[in-house]
């Protein structure tokens, strides 16, 4: 279990990095849509282009935080069965999930949508309004964010056999190194 606790580990702290880029696309959302907005109705000018970038903030928040909610065990789950069960009966039925529904369709997402953005980069596809951005910048955010979705799921199932195997997924390995007798 140790190289695979340690890709755990590689995985959680890329997505957690990675999340912490989704926090930042909320604030900078939200600071260019209060500055449309005043400069909207304060001097009566807009920008097709601020509104793209509002959209195109809000797809990497959605995108690249998906990954990062499930690091942090924040994600939607139907909790009718799952509150009461015993803590082992909640890491089998994770277990089962992940293999059986989480993963095949995250890797089957993320499969269908680089055809999506291959097709618009290869095109330069471009906004039809007026002033508005290319298109590929966000839509190479959907097979990114469903690879980290797929990465942190492995992640997840890892740690959760992990813990079902009776090994804590969270303690480093300590290699201790000897050095030779002179």
């Amino acid at each position: 279990m140790g190289p695979l606790l340690a890709f755990s580990r590689g995985v959680d702290r890329l997505n957690a990095a990675v999340g912490q880029l989704a926090n930042w696309a909320v604030f900078l959302s939200c600071a260019i849509s209060a500055g449309n907005a005043f400069v909207r109705y304060g001097i009566s000018y807009s920008s097709n282009a601020w509104l793209e970038v509002q959209w195109y903030l809000f797809g990497a928040t959605v995108m690249l935080g998906a990954s990062y909610t499930l690091f942090r065990n924040e994600h939607v789950r139907v909790d009718l069965l799952y509150s009461s069960v015993s803590d082992r009966t909640r890491l089998w039925i994770d277990v089962f999930g992940f293999i059986f529904f989480m993963l095949p369709a995250v890797i089957l997402l993320a499969w269908m949508t680089w055809p999506f953005f291959l097709d618009s980069f290869v095109r330069n596809e471009g906004s039809p309004n007026a002033g508005g951005l290319i298109r590929w910048p966000v839509k190479i955010l959907l097979p990114i964010g469903f690879v980290l979705l797929t990465l942190q799921g492995i992640s997840e199932l890892i740690k959760r056999v992990a813990l079902l195997r009776g090994e804590d997924p969270h303690a480093e390995v300590v290699v201790e190194y000897h050095r030779p007798e002179q």
